[in-house]
């Protein structure tokens, strides 16, 4: 039975407060004003204080209006039907496709039951060499793309939404620009992905609860997939407007701060959902991959710093390129030891030439006498980025190998390569290519 409420007693920015009873912490309630309703969701409550944030804002409502409590939190229709359309932040359509009201399931459920989880074991093929070959994605495993504002984050998740090796691809967009959400509609629908994509968009313009509701949408949505035996893939950009959105909110209903002003709980926030990773036994499984950008590049910064003690790794973005340093996959190993039997040896190898590499970029930098091995070292160093780490590159993993051993062979001799002899007699190119 809902519950009315005929009286307002305090309105703070978009929060408003009433006393009533019986109500649960993310219920939502709607607001009748003389402008018309406002859907508004609990956020706090203390005693029989309930406080709500109204999505569409606050303005135009008073005192002596009506709020009904419907009596459960955010729901979404969960349903074929949703492949191939857009959303925004609360399940409305943006694509002037029909209204879903079928089959509603409630978002921001607990995660996983650990006893259910099996350990991941299936690699997830993108084309980037710089992912498939040095730091794999592995099948219900979470990762965060650390980056910065200004870098082509959002060019990478659309190249992996169009090119992942995965059943379906759900694509959640918090507090986007209008160019951003135009170029993931186009992309994907240019690139014939958007009939297995489904996308939840809040924009910069919308209202702020919504940046909130959109992880947990595309999450909820994934589980019921997951369960029917999908490989799906949650892609989030960008994860710190997610934590911005919990951060002014905190600051509306006057929280005391934590570190830089964020709210205490981020970490736990944080972690509720990208421990929604999981791979079922018997059945399908959620991957996520969340773009987290960086205030300053800097990584201590609070929630980089949470996002890293939740996740198993992180892709660090940096002048368009995926770096190698820094970038760590944690599960790479339970993967790429069954792809190719050179592929562990190749990817350490390269790995440590470009690190000599950089080493003799600072020589060369500094006025140091550059030495013959310098040399290879700097045609090496060249040709890795333009060949290898370029987010351009578009290979498969067996020929993102080979192109690894032919650029070894342009520049070195089998002995200075460190690789094993017997990968050498088997993997090295006859003739040196022309890379």
């Amino acid at each position: 039975m809902q519950k009315v409420y005929n009286r307002i007693e305090s309105i703070a920015g978009n929060v408003i407060t009433v006393s009533a009873t019986g109500v649960k912490y993310d219920d939502l309630a709607l607001v009748t004003a003389r402008h018309g309703e406002s859907l508004a969701q609990v956020i706090r409550l203390n005693g029989e204080k309930v406080s709500l944030q109204v999505f569409t804002g606050a303005r135009g409502i008073s005192t002596g209006d009506e709020v009904r409590f419907l009596g459960h939190s955010m729901q979404i229709s969960f349903t074929e039907n949703l492949l191939g359309r857009i959303f925004d932040g609360s399940g409305r359509p943006r694509d002037n496709g029909p209204t879903l009201e079928e089959n509603l399931v409630e978002i921001g459920g607990p995660s996983v039951n650990p006893a259910m989880r099996i350990i991941p074991r299936n690699m997830i093929r993108t084309g980037i060499p710089m992912i498939d070959v040095f730091n794999t994605l592995v099948e219900s495993q979470k990762l965060p793309i650390f980056s910065v504002s200004g870098e082509p984050y959002n060019q990478l998740l659309a190249r992996i939404a169009m090119q992942a090796e995965v059943d379906l691809i759900i694509l959640g967009g918090i507090g986007l620009k209008y160019d951003d959400y135009l170029f993931f509609k186009e992309t994907l629908e240019e690139g014939g992905a958007l009939s297995r994509t489904i996308f939840f968009v809040h924009t910069a313009s919308d209202p702020i609860v919504e940046a909130l509701l959109v992880p947990d949408i595309s999450l909820a949505v994934a589980e019921k997939f997951a369960l029917q035996g999908k490989r799906v893939l949650v892609l989030l950009t960008d994860m710190t407007n997610f934590a911005d959105a919990m951060k002014e909110i905190a600051i509306t209903m006057e929280q005391v701060p934590s570190n830089r002003g964020y709210p205490g709980d981020l970490y736990s926030q944080l972690a509720s959902r990208y421990e929604k990773a999981v791979d079922f036994e018997g059945t399908g499984s959620i991957t996520i991959l969340g773009v987290t950008t960086m205030p300053g590049d800097d990584v201590t910064h609070p929630i980089p710093d949470n996002t890293g003690y939740i996740t198993e790794g992180q892709y660090y973005l940096r002048n368009g390129r995926i770096e190698p340093f820094g970038s760590l996959s944690r599960l790479k190993q339970m993967v790429n030891k069954d792809t190719r039997k050179d592929h562990r040896s190749i990817m350490d190898a390269m790995i440590t030439l470009y690190a000599a590499f950089k080493e003799s970029m600072e020589k060369k930098s500094m006025g140091f006498r550059m030495t013959e091995w310098d040399d290879k070292l700097l045609k090496y160093g060249s040709l890795f980025e333009t060949k290898m780490m370029d987010l351009s590159v578009n290979i498969p993993l067996e020929q993102a190998l080979d192109l690894g051993w032919e650029i070894l062979a342009e520049c070195f001799e089998p002995q200075e390569t460190g690789l094993r002899s017997d990968l050498t007699q088997e993997f090295w190119p006859k003739v040196k290519a022309e890379v």
